[in-house]
């Protein structure tokens, strides 16, 4: 595969359909792999009303911003921050929705690509990621793209995870400059 064949573009409506049905049609299995709390998934109607909040949301106001991933120009995933401090920090989360296209190396490309648009858009100094410490994909991904594991921690990631261990990872914005000035 060549990265020629990847690209990356923010979120229009037309994609919100496939973010849904990635939610809300991926096996009980994979989501509680990622550690979503079954239980505390939204709604259809939720996820879209969230998602189109989040489309006509002024950038600097936004609680989410979210890029999708591209293959060969068909969305292949998404790749999201929320948290958002602008001029500090914002936390990413990484979804590769078709599972034949993961463990490919795809992710990393594609979170290379999304990099420069999620520093550059808030000016964050520092991004994270905090995936369920159990979840192989991420972190490999992460770590393969010049993330540093800051430490391994028990929480509540995010509004839709139960309690877990999550690695706590980050890329500072010199780091990331030093990894990805090219880009």
């Amino acid at each position: 595969m060549t990265s020629s064949a990847l690209s990356v573009r923010e979120i229009t409506a037309r994609d919100i359909p496939l973010i849904i049905r990635y939610w809300l049609e991926s096996p009980p299995d994979f989501l509680v792999g990622m550690g979503v709390a079954l239980e505390r998934m939204p709604a259809k109607q939720q996820w879209q009303d969230m998602l189109n909040e989040q489309l006509a949301t002024p950038l600097l106001q936004k609680k989410s911003y979210c890029f999708i991933w591209l293959h060969n120009n068909e969305p292949v995933g998404h790749c999201n921050i929320n948290k958002i401090a602008p001029d500090r920090e914002a936390y990413m989360h990484l979804h590769m929705w078709n599972g034949n296209l993961r463990n490919k190396g795809m992710g990393a490309e594609l979170v290379k690509m999304t990099l420069p648009h999620l520093f550059n858009a808030y000016n964050l100094q520092k991004l994270y990621s905090e995936p369920y410490a159990l979840n192989p994909a991420p972190n490999k991904t992460l770590s393969k793209v010049g993330f540093e594991l800051e430490r391994t921690m028990k929480t509540i990631p995010g509004w839709i995870n139960f309690e877990q261990e999550v690695n706590l990872w980050v890329m500072t914005r010199s780091r990331f400059r030093q990894l990805y000035s090219g880009l």
